[in-house]
């Protein structure tokens, strides 16, 4: 940076009135100039004996008051033209960074510029980023960046987002990251990468491959300037939970009605990948004791179930094509004097064995279509992770059945990373309700598993993109462990929380009033925050901006069930009296 001299670019000089340290300064705005919030400053200062340092600096708070007014009705006179007063502008300055590395303060009266091109870029650290992934634009409509370094693993993994339902565009945000991703080109080999989005409230997530209708020229234009495309995802799958009582297991959607296929897992599955203890996954369950009989039950299936290569089992005898014909086995052997030692262990109570059962038969009527040995050619229905983009609809279950699914497909996919032993194809996971899944207190297999995607994916290759409303009633350990952190609107009780102590004080208040659209981003390579505004997706985002889709091809990779009108004539329906 040049010398900052008096010209068109001074914006104006340090205050001498308020002091000046190497972490913040005071600037006074020069007459015929403004400074607002977020806007890049910089100075320069030669130290005795030194080579120049050049001083940057984000504005984070910005004032304006009456010189000369001693009382608050000498507002009044000074209009009035009674009493002589000046007004005067200040911008306080938070300081970024010091080129060459000589952390003293700017002097006052020294001259301050807005920084621009290079200086914008050294100001923000974006000149020490090799491979940056379009983060946003500023107010003034200049592009943001996130060190894909610390996304992808190389020096930190993970981005979480907070902020209030329904306003800070929590899952938006996630999936513009995403589409970054996928068509900046930041990636490389980007067709190789793939994302698992959990489509956990209404079909928002369900239209992410058809064009947005209401996408204007303005949102266009700010695609050109992030240098990304303004289109819909171009390699999605869907999969939806079989609508209740379908023998079909047609998918259950409402808008959606085509290119979505239905998931479940077989009896078989379900008892030689151990998965019994994903239905008991809420957090207090960890301090029953009846968990003890989860796990000798999960074994006992484990070793004595025979499959019978239809998705069926054959246990004690048995055969079992229902998930409630396997629990009344269970029940049975439990409830059996000579069998309850063999399959809950030895030493276990009477009580301890019914809450198990109780629990067991609750989560019945919310599981049964998703753990079945009863549909011809189930290997229809798994998912299959095969398109860039797979998206797994659990909106419209139970809270035991979302934590289910979300348990099973987060541990089959980590299974699967752990076994390849490769990074590649790096994984981005998408899961909203975050609270629900890691709470602060509390265990679970659920919980357990996120532990390790956000302590051990880096090095897997599975990137955690995790979203909340309260970070405060998360797990310490897997927001910790997320180098890049977003906001968006917050509570005002929420922002208090020792949770977003990575955000100035300003940044705080900022927070509680941000409009959607606009996040504040923290990255490591930053010392403070960055307030971001990301465009209007590109993408559906609900059934009413849903245009141009995928052509339906031979080679699609979701499929449907054979006979999409099996089960109309069972009375059962999506839950909106829709057949689909």
């Amino acid at each position: 940076m040049s010398d900052a001299t008096p010209g068109p670019e001074l914006v104006g000089r340090v205050l001498g009135t308020e002091d000046a340290t190497p972490l913040e300064f005071w600037v006074g705005v020069a007459e015929g100039q403004f400074l607002q919030l977020d806007d890049v400053v910089a100075l320069q200062r030669t130290p005795p004996g030194r080579q120049p340092v050049n001083i940057y600096g984000v504005v984070s708070q910005v004032r304006a008051r009456h010189e000369g007014a001693r009382f608050d009705s000498d507002v009044f006179l000074i209009e009035d033209g009674v009493l002589p007063a000046e007004v005067s502008e200040a911008a306080q300055v938070l300081t970024t960074r010091f080129e060459p590395e000589v952390f003293v303060p700017p002097l006052p009266g020294q001259a301050v510029v807005k920084a621009t091109g290079d200086d914008r870029d050294q100001a923000l650290f974006f000149d020490r980023m090799e491979r940056r992934l379009p983060a946003g634009l500023t107010r003034d409509d200049l592009p943001v960046v996130i060190d894909l370094d610390f996304l992808d693993g190389t020096r930190g993994a993970h981005v979480n987002i907070s902020g209030v339902s329904g306003v800070a565009t929590k899952t938006t945000y996630a999936t513009f990251l995403l589409h970054g991703l996928f068509t900046s080109g930041v990636l490389g080999a980007a067709h190789n990468a793939k994302a698992l989005v959990f489509n956990v409230k209404g079909e928002d997530l369900l239209f992410l491959d058809h064009d947005n209708v209401k996408l204007d020229d303005t949102s266009r234009a700010k695609y050109e300037q992030l240098g990304l495309p303004a289109s819909a995802f171009a390699s999605v799958e869907m999969w939806a939970p079989p609508r209740r009582g379908a023998a079909s297991a047609a998918p259950d959607t409402g808008a959606r009605r085509e290119g979505i296929g239905s998931f479940f897992w077989t009896l078989e599955e379900f008892c030689r990948d151990a998965l019994l203890p994903f239905l008991f996954a809420d957090a207090g369950d960890d301090r029953q004791q009846y968990t003890m009989v989860v796990d000798n039950v999960t074994a006992r299936l484990q070793r004595d179930a025979v499959p019978t290569g239809d998705g069926a089992v054959r246990l004690e005898g048995v055969t079992c094509r229902t998930f409630r014909e396997l629990i009344d086995v269970v029940r049975e052997r439990l409830e059996s004097e000579d069998e309850a030692p063999r399959w809950a262990g030895r030493a276990v109570g009477v009580g301890t064995i019914n809450a198990f059962v109780r629990r067991l038969y609750g989560s019945l009527r919310h599981v049964e279509d998703l753990i079945r040995g009863d549909v011809p050619h189930p290997e229809r229905h798994t998912i299959r992770h095969e398109a860039q983009v797979t998206v797994v609809d659990i909106h419209r279950l139970n809270d035991r059945a979302k934590r289910f699914v979300v348990g099973v497909v987060l541990r089959r996919q980590f299974d699967a990373k752990e076994a390849s032993g490769s990074p590649d194809p790096l994984t981005f996971i998408v899961l909203d309700e975050l609270n629900k899944y890691a709470p602060r207190e509390g265990s679970s297999p659920i919980k357990e598993l996120l532990l390790d995607v956000a302590e051990r994916g880096r090095s897997l290759g599975m990137i955690l993109i995790g979203a909340q409303q309260t970070a405060s009633e998360v797990e310490r350990r897997v927001v910790a462990n997320c180098a890049i952190r977003v906001v968006g609107r917050l509570d005002t009780a929420e922002a208090g929380r020792d949770e977003y102590g990575f955000l100035p004080t300003a940044f705080r208040q900022r927070a509680t009033i941000v409009k959607p659209g606009t996040m504040i981003l923290s990255q490591p390579q930053l010392p403070v925050p960055l307030v971001v505004e990301f465009p209007f997706p590109s993408w559906a985002t609900r059934p009413s901006e849903a245009g141009r889709g995928p052509t339906p091809g031979a080679d699609d990779i979701v499929t449907q069930p054979d006979d999409p009108f099996a089960g109309l004539d069972d009375g059962a329906d999506g839950g909106d009296g829709m057949p689909f």
